[in-house]
């Protein structure tokens, strides 16, 4: 900024044109507030400008004095000096991204990123740290040291859907990286046609980048390398070998394309290994390929991957202290029994699914039959949650139906039925469903209802015809159920809900459980009106049914808030925020919505009022409670129905998992998600158990393989192969850490140099700042050569014009009684 009265002939001006200095030729006054400037260029062009007072804050009259002279400005001279020992402030500071960001890191985090990371050029690594452990802070940590060090400018971030958003949110609130999310929208508006090009920090769907060839030629663009490209839940990347043969996905193509795209490639996911070695040695490749090339054989290819990953499970996981830092977990089953009237509706749908099963083998069309198989599944999983779940999902599939069938019989006049009756339906093949499993719960909602109404096995009219009316008669026993009120399930929750809270807070107190406690090494938890609960189901009519339910019980509206997939993004985090500090909140109603991405250590009690058929979604779940910062002992109840065959299964599943938990401790629920039942998914033993459980020999194999599969000796195999790479973290080593930090916490650029340093270099540039509270300030101006020198940067976050509140220490950063980390 410079005042028009400095304007003088032959001074050097910046300001004038966007890109170069000009020379002061002449200046004419008009008055005392305007002038005419006559200038000459760079190139000898001579021009005219009128400059009024508002234009001094644009302008800026640059010294021009003879080298070597020593008539320069000697606290201009201090001034830049301190910014250089600003810039390399890095070189005195090791964790500068940990004294930059609003974080307080924990020992395994700090070691994973200034140890096990940060010293490989070229960074090629696996971070496998148990769910929980934080690896979204150890990467933002990385991200934002390698940019300290002038290594990082691009930086692509692959993870499933449903966690784009957390991530986004995460980095930009913790470490101020304003990530942006790959959408089709900006795809299209991209000015250069490839917004990649014009983007340096990217959040992308996994399966956007996957499935989207279009996408992947864009990836690909020459000048389109990045410095660093993440991959969250990266074992959704793997390949697998069957029969000699190697079976690769679309995922795992794109991990073989982003490893050719950057310099650092970085995988993170707590399950890297699924017990078959020369699998693991398959997703290793995408980070080596030339050590772990070749055909694989069992003896012979044994590679070393110390060196290449880091694993470190939650039991040998310390705070600063030395205490663990995670506290313990507990699982009940809660059995209960069905009713006359719903024992008798179960059978009804059970044998409909089963008759349906039966019929879509017959198909010619295998990927029909396995969408028709994929539809019945999910009535099978609505009955088992709820007589509100299956009624609805009866009638709008009966709807559904009947609307299909009046359009076939009017196309049957004109000889067409037959083709459109056989083409016009959904179909699913193996690799969309198991996409499903990762992609937003509104678009797994979305797909799973327009299967579930429109698939049907039904080869003519004739038999759509049967179909409907089977329907019918289902449709019209589960709505007498549903007004009955003869639900056992619900009867268990209350029950449970009378245990956990006193009985102050519930209106009618439930009876004494049936739920044994364990051994007694744990103690049950306290009744209290003042704790939080989660209750998890599958589907959005149970959801409904059971707010209605517990609002009634309670006999409070405000104290049950819910989290699906249909909410928002602000909705849901408003509903989160309200669960985490709103003391009239008490139960949090979720899907699987929830199950992913979601912090919810502000409770320490769960009940899973419906079981997923994927034992990862137990896992999953748990971990939403089951995290750092949680203090309290877990508890968990699973809710199974007693003499169904599903039921049957799990409660079998559950009970081997208990014995388990008690031997090997609650480190075996981290092993669900690798549970294989003999080469079959627990999905399919479900499936086996509903067809076929009705036949004795079927019901003895089943129990055998469960017996078989958790094992105690088989699940601490499992358990071995997790410590794969395996990192201690024995107190010792906690005690040099904190060392290190305290050492580097001293060495470190105080912040009351960069505020002194700050204040007068802002002054002096024209720029205006006022203290607000202690130790915080309000920018009201920001002078021209800043913001002029923010555009020729040209990337990260714009510079503002002005700033309601700066502060330079990072304790005055998270608002008052919050933490930062």
């Amino acid at each position: 900024m410079s005042k028009l009265e400095a304007l003088q002939p032959n001074a050097a001006l910046r300001g004038i044109l966007p890109d170069a200095l000009v020379t002061v030729v002449y200046v004419q006054w008009f008055g005392s507030e305007a002038l005419e400037l006559t200038y000459k260029t760079p190139a000898g062009k001579v021009a005219n400008e009128l400059l009024y007072r508002h234009d001094e804050l644009r302008i800026e009259i640059v010294e021009q004095g003879r080298p070597w002279s020593f008539d320069g400005d000697g606290a201009l001279f201090r001034l830049v000096s301190e910014a250089q020992r600003i810039r390399l402030a890095y070189l005195f500071d090791p964790v500068l991204a940990v004294h930059t960001s609003v974080v307080d890191p924990l020992p395994h985090q700090i070691t994973a990123v200034y140890e096990s990371m940060l010293p490989r050029q070229p960074l090629r690594f696996l971070l496998a740290d148990d769910p929980g452990a934080g690896k979204t802070i150890m990467a933002g940590l990385l991200i934002k040291e390698l940019i300290a060090r002038g290594d990082l400018q691009r930086c692509l971030i692959v993870c499933p859907g449903g966690l784009a958003e957390q991530w986004q949110d995460e980095l930009y609130r913790r470490f101020h990286l304003p990530f942006e999310i790959l959408t089709n929208d900006k795809l299209e508006a991209a000015r250069t046609g490839n917004w990649f090009l014009e983007t340096n920090l990217v959040i992308a769907r996994l399966d956007k980048l996957s499935r989207n060839e279009d996408v992947q030629q864009k990836l690909q663009a020459p000048d389109g390398r990045w410095d660093l490209v993440v991959c969250d839940e990266a074992h959704k990347m793997s390949a697998t070998i069957f029969g000699g043969e190697i079976k690769y996905t679309k995922r795992y193509r794109l991990g073989q394309l982003l490893s050719t795209l950057t310099r650092h490639f970085l995988l993170m996911t707590a399950t890297p290994h699924n017990g078959k070695e020369e699998d693991f040695q398959l997703f290793m490749a995408l980070l080596d390929g030339d050590r772990f090339e070749g055909r694989f054989r069992d003896g012979v290819h044994v590679a070393d991957v110390s060196d290449m990953m880091r694993r470190m499970v939650k039991e040998s996981l310390l705070k600063f202290d030395g205490t663990p830092l995670f506290p313990e977990r507990i699982a009940y089953t809660a059995p209960y029994k069905l009713s006359e009237v719903e024992a008798h509706l179960y059978k009804a749908v059970t044998d409909y699914v089963r008759e349906e099963f039966n019929r879509a083998e017959a198909l010619e069309n295998d990927k029909r039959a396995g969408t028709v198989g994929f539809a019945l599944t999910i009535l099978q999983r609505r009955l088992a949650s709820s007589p509100e779940a299956i009624y609805q999902s009866l009638r709008r599939r009966r709807e559904r139906l009947e609307s299909r069938l009046r359009k076939l019989e009017v196309l049957q006049r004109g000889g067409q039925a037959a083709s459109v009756l056989a083409a016009g339906y959904p179909t699913l093949d193996t690799e969309d469903v198991d996409d499903l499993e990762d992609a937003p719960d509104n678009e797994v909602e979305a797909a799973e209802e327009e299967v579930l109404d429109q698939a049907t096995a039904a080869r003519s009219i004739v038999e759509l015809q049967a179909e409907i009316e089977t329907l019918k008669g289902l449709e019209t026993l589960a709505l007498s159920v549903r007004r009955s009120g003869a639900d056992t399930k619900w009867r268990e929750l209350a029950s449970l809900l009378g245990e956990i809270f006193t009985t102050a807070s519930v209106a009618h107190p439930a009876a004494e459980p049936d739920v044994p406690y364990g051994a007694g090494e744990i103690p049950p938890p306290t009744p209290s009106p003042h704790q939080k609960l989660v209750i998890f189901t599958e589907h959005r009519d149970t959801l409904n049914y059971l707010e209605s339910r517990i609002t009634t019980l309670l006999g409070r509206k405000q104290a049950v808030v819910l989290i699906h997939g249909g909410l928002g993004r602000e909705e849901r985090l408003k509903a989160q925020e309200a669960f985490k500090f709103d003391p009239e909140v008490q139960v949090l109603l979720a899907t699987d919505a929830a199950g992913e991405g979601i912090n919810l250590q502000r409770a320490h009690l769960m009940v899973n009022y419906d079981l997923p058929w994927n034992p990862n979604r137990l896992e999953q779940r748990f971990g939403r409670i089951h995290r750092i910062g949680q203090t309290e002992v877990c508890h968990l109840w699973n809710l199974v129905a007693e003499e169904t065959r599903e039921g049957d299964v799990y409660h079998k599943l559950l009970e081997k998992l208990e014995q388990a938990r008690r031997a090997l401790g609650g480190q075996v629920f981290d092993v669900l998600g690798k549970l294989q039942f003999e080469g079959q998914s627990l999905r399919d033993l479900l499936i086996q158990a509903i067809r076929y459980g009705d036949q004795p020999e079927v019901r003895a194999r089943l129990a055998t393989v469960l017996e078989h599969t958790l094992d105690r000796s088989h699940l601490q195999d499992l358990l071995e192969e997790r410590v794969l790479a395996h990192d201690a973290m024995d107190a010792s080593r906690v005690h040099r850490i904190r060392e290190d930090m305290e050492r580097a916490d001293a060495r470190r650029l105080q912040p009351h140099y960069i505020e002194s340093f700050f204040q007068e270099a802002f002054q002096r540039l024209g720029g205006t700042a006022k203290q607000r509270e202690l130790r915080r300030y309000e920018v009201i101006h920001v002078p021209a050569p800043v913001r002029h020198r923010d555009r020729l940067i040209g990337i990260g976050e714009p510079v503002l014009p002005r700033y309601e509140r700066i502060a330079f220490e990072k304790s005055l950063v998270a608002p008052q009684g919050q933490p930062l980390g």
